[in-house]
């Protein structure tokens, strides 16, 4: 499969995961092992098969930032690193949806987190982080 293939998927597929978040009060069970597991999963072998089939023959690295620009170059360890970026941000969009239930935050709360993690990552995260620490009783390095 070539790289433009597997780019046009895993947006489609990084979304299903997303929207089983979204009906993860209606699905708990469901939207755990898919955004949670599965679907980062796929991503991740997608993105284990670029970095074994690319990452020998690259240059660059990430020593400088020079470097992780020139090792970005390659079309398909791009790639990878998008794949990187839907697997991780979906993976903790998952987590901040199930620390939530457990810890009894409202799902309408923790809603504005999950496109910002969707969007920009650390910004969801850091969202949910606080959004927990002003919650009655929370702390900020509290474990999930």
């Amino acid at each position: 499969m070539d790289a433009d293939t597997i780019f046009q998927l895993s947006g489609p597929v990084a979304i299903a995961g997303w929207l089983s978040l979204l009906a993860s009060p209606w699905l708990p069970s469901f939207a755990d092992r898919f955004a949670s597991t599965i679907v980062p999963a796929l991503l991740s072998v997608a993105y284990v098969g670029l970095m074994l089939a690319f990452w020998s023959g690259a240059e660059g690295g990430f020593d400088t930032l020079d470097n992780v620009a020139l090792l970005f170059q390659t079309r398909e360890l791009l790639l990878a690193g998008w794949l990187h970026y839907l697997a991780f941000d979906l993976f903790v969009g998952a987590w901040i949806v199930r620390t939530a239930r457990a810890e009894g935050i409202s799902f309408w709360l923790v809603l504005p987190c999950l496109p910002l993690t969707f969007l920009f990552g650390p910004a969801g995260y850091l969202a949910f982080v606080s959004l927990r620490t002003v919650l009655p009783g929370r702390r900020l390095f509290e474990p999930a």
